[in-house]
């Protein structure tokens, strides 16, 4: 994905409301998208549907687990949250406040860093073991402030400290959703939307944490920019103009050069900014239309 694509798809955006002042339809509806994406990732049985009752309609959902309804609950509040961070630099209370707010009446230990050594089920890399643990939390935090000060771009920064702080692993459980929520409040900071690590994206997502364990976060950055994409583009389809509104690649092919199997194929690639919706891929006369400008064929 053309980073130059997405500052022209953020523009967009950002010219039609800053991202604090989104309508609060708007965040509502992201925030159970993340919270529903991040959570089933990780095992919680709540559909995506279960999710808008409870999130969006307020109403209660009959056999799920009560422990899967507060996680469902509690990042919620922590993904809303964010957005009152955004004037304060990321510190390690930062990340104590984010899983205690998660985690507290679910796991005995919300808001503390483990205090056993662990293991990432499927990977090869081990954690650092838990006395040294605060000691690369802290190593993680002092990192972070220097690149972030030094202007490293944006999606190089994030690649890396996600991945670091995955790699610490700093939590008994939960270190994944609160990785992610780190994640998109360093995008928030820097005037990017968040991102959804989805059911569908898992696979992709795990790959490319594992890849950077090898001192390779290409695939990783790649990730977090289709990620991105899709984001930007499902938030001018809310809130933008009608060159905004999202429509299959059939409908898309007879206002441009490109056929509808070319279309699907880049977008595949992760070139074309488009979102898998029912199997089939949707994109906006405006990502086409920066597709062929900033790439063409």
């Amino acid at each position: 994905m053309r980073e130059s694509i997405l500052l022209e798809l953020r523009q967009s955006l950002l010219t039609r409301s800053p991202l604090p002042s989104l309508p609060e339809s708007v965040w509502k509806r992201t925030g159970a998208l993340n919270t529903w994406g991040t959570n089933a990732i990780e095992g919680n049985t709540l559909t995506w549907r279960d999710v808008e009752m409870v999130l969006l309609e307020q109403r209660s959902v009959g056999n799920r687990p009560i422990l899967d309804v507060l996680e469902t609950l509690h990042h919620e509040t922590a993904f809303r949250g964010l957005v009152q961070r955004l004037d304060a630099p990321i510190r390690l209370q930062t990340v104590l406040e984010l899983h205690e707010t998660v985690f507290r009446g679910i796991h005995p230990d919300a808001g503390q860093w483990r205090r056993v050594s662990v293991r990432i089920t499927g990977s090869r890399h081990s954690p650092p073991r838990a006395e040294k643990v605060v000691t690369a939390m802290a190593s993680w935090e002092e990192e972070y402030a220097e690149r972030d000060l030094a202007g490293e771009s944006t999606f190089g920064l994030a690649s890396w400290m996600h991945h670091r702080f995955e790699s610490i692993h700093p939590f008994t459980d939960g270190n994944g959703r609160i990785g992610r929520l780190l994640l998109n409040l360093h995008f928030l900071k820097h005037s990017w939307p968040p991102v959804h690590v989805l059911p569908p994206h898992r696979n992709r997502y795990i790959h490319a944490l594992e890849s950077g364990h090898s001192e390779d976060l290409s695939e990783l950055k790649a990730f977090l920019k289709t990620a991105m994409a899709r984001s930007l583009l499902d938030l001018l389809d809310q809130v933008g103009t009608q060159e905004d509104e999202l429509k299959p690649l059939g409908a898309l092919e007879a206002r441009g050069d490109h056929s509808t199997k070319y279309l699907g194929l880049r977008a595949s690639q992760g070139e074309l900014p488009a979102i898998k919706t029912s199997g089939k891929w949707h994109s906006s006369d405006r990502a086409t239309r920066l597709y062929t400008q900033f790439v063409g064929r």
